[in-house]
């Protein structure tokens, strides 16, 4: 299909879908053309590594940069940002397996074990009183199956599960991560997500303390009676993943994917659609954190470090400042290369050679005023052991600039030895552990929408219905979505990155209760 009569191809119930969800049919065209002729994979350079791109502080630095935030933050609007769209179906994918494929009547659940090499589920049910959900799942079966005591345990574990996920009752499978029961009531007033993260945010915040969570339709009522359930003094906010951010699918003959009733199939874009909710605050300082990311213990470490990284940008943030307010009055050469060493050393900005040699001064502050009048970014990043994700690499655009960034493997030519090489290299992870600054030296909002790289985008391959369909997803809110950021790395305890990716996870001791 050439590019030309694509649009043609669209019928009237298509272009009211996409009127309805607000995409631009030129942004479909450039889709296309991405998923027929491949994205640009990021040129990698070296990988970052302690005192190359990633900062570390001894404890008495720690403890430093803790109480200039503690002193800094009151005169600041602070506020969390935690992404809490996803459903929690990743969580229990194996269960939902069991579910579909096990039979009580054939066979024995230790059978459908080494039929499957169904580890995770022998896990899950070695651990199963140790979930925190345990009580609350029995309750629930006691009352459905009148007979449920008399029932052989390879029964009871099937009803324990089908009660857990089916939609008819806890519906686990469908609902948001923010609203599983993660952590035991009985040991910890807070126990789901979003009782975690307000925690965290009151233990931030300076003055009054705000949340906002992005959540999926239809659930933002489910996250306002959790938090109005307990006593605080937060203000919650909440939005939705814009529509106009999704992608249109494509089948694996570059046409457009329909579903069995022939509706064009648009699919969300990825985390990196986020950059549109995050533009939305008003906040001085903002701190990124993920739904699932949460603990049942460590709170005073995470609350810690989340200070650590916020003295940080602070600090930084306010040398910037002083730098843009008095930027006017220089009109000495001897305090721009004062200036450009700073932004060398400190914010990892590549100075390219022209500017450093034979650039007159006019040049020089143009180029520093450009770098340096843009959001801010620090990143925790933790040790890496075996996490999938993001991590920081220094990489090489196409305009030949250095700049330090958190890259996906999806955004890599793994062909490519070399490239492959310096990916295997990587020490650190990204935990999506971050704090923003996204305000002007003059109190004016940054358009954070004007500092994504548009090249870093990737094609995802995926299914529906059964049939294979390919899409572009946008840069991720933490890639190519920040890419024209400052950036600062700045290594953390793993201690404070605990994920729950699949349900066993809530069985590591960070997810215990308290001894």
């Amino acid at each position: 299909m050439q590019i030309f009569n694509l649009k043609d191809s669209l019928s009237s119930s298509d272009l009211k879908l996409l009127n309805e969800q607000n995409i631009d049919i030129d942004k479909i065209v450039d889709q296309y053309n991405k998923c027929t002729k491949g994205t640009i994979p990021t040129n990698l350079v070296r990988v970052a590594t302690v005192n190359d791109g990633i900062k570390t502080l001894s404890d008495s630095e720690k403890n430093i940069t803790v109480s200039f935030y503690n002193n800094n933050v009151k005169d600041l609007d602070v506020e969390k940002f935690v992404p809490a769209s996803g459903a929690a179906s990743r969580m229990f994918k194996f269960l939902t397996d069991f579910v579909s494929k096990y039979n009580p009547e054939n066979e024995s659940i230790n059978s459908y074990i080494n039929k499957y090499e169904a580890h995770e589920l022998q896990t899950f049910i070695i651990g199963l009183d140790k979930f925190s959900f345990y009580n609350i799942v029995q309750q629930q079966c006691l009352k459905i199956f009148v007979n449920y005591n008399s029932l052989s345990s390879d029964h009871k574990i099937l009803c324990f599960v089908k009660v857990m996920l089916d939609e008819k009752y806890l519906n686990f499978t469908n609902k948001p991560k923010g609203l599983i029961t993660f952590h035991n009531p009985e040991s910890e007033v807070y126990h789901t997500p979003v009782h975690k993260h307000i925690e965290e945010a009151l233990g931030m915040s300076g003055n009054d303390p705000k949340i906002h969570f992005t959540v999926s339709d239809g659930f933002e009522k489910d996250f306002r009676d959790i938090i109005s359930e307990n006593e605080n003094n937060i203000t919650a906010t909440f939005s939705t993943q814009m529509t106009s951010t999704n992608s249109v699918a494509f089948d694996l003959d570059n046409k457009f994917f329909r579903d069995n009733e022939n509706q064009l199939l648009t699919r969300p874009g990825g985390h990196g659609a986020l950059i549109e909710n995050l533009n939305q605050l008003n906040s001085d300082i903002v701190f990124i954190r993920n739904i699932d990311n949460v603990a049942n213990r460590n709170l005073e470490l995470i609350i810690f470090n989340k200070k650590v990284i916020g003295g940080i940008l602070i600090k930084h943030q306010q040398i910037i400042f002083n730098i843009l307010n008095k930027f006017d009055s220089v009109q000495k050469t001897e305090n721009i290369i004062e200036i450009l060493n700073y932004m060398e050393k400190d914010l990892n900005i590549f100075i390219p050679h022209k500017i450093k040699t034979n650039s007159s001064l006019n040049e020089i502050k143009d180029f520093v005023y450009n770098k340096l009048d843009r959001p801010i970014r620090v990143c925790g990043m933790v040790k890496n052991e075996g996490e999938a994700g993001g991590g920081p690499f220094w990489i090489k655009n196409d305009k030949g600039e250095i700049s330090l960034q958190i890259i996906e493997s999806a955004q890599i030519d793994v062909t490519n030895l070399s490239q492959r090489l310096i990916l295997s290299q990587s020490t650190h992870f990204n935990p999506v552990d971050i704090v923003c600054g996204i305000k002007r030296h003059n109190g004016q909002k940054f358009d954070l929408t004007q500092y994504i790289d548009s090249n870093t985008g990737f094609i995802v391959h995926k299914t529906h219905e059964g049939r294979d369909l390919k899409a572009y997803e946008l840069p991720g809110l933490w890639n190519g979505a920040m890419a024209d950021w400052i950036s600062i790395f700045v290594e953390v305890p793993i201690e404070t990155f605990n994920p729950v990716k699949t349900v066993n996870d809530l069985l590591k001791e960070a997810h215990q209760p308290k001894k």
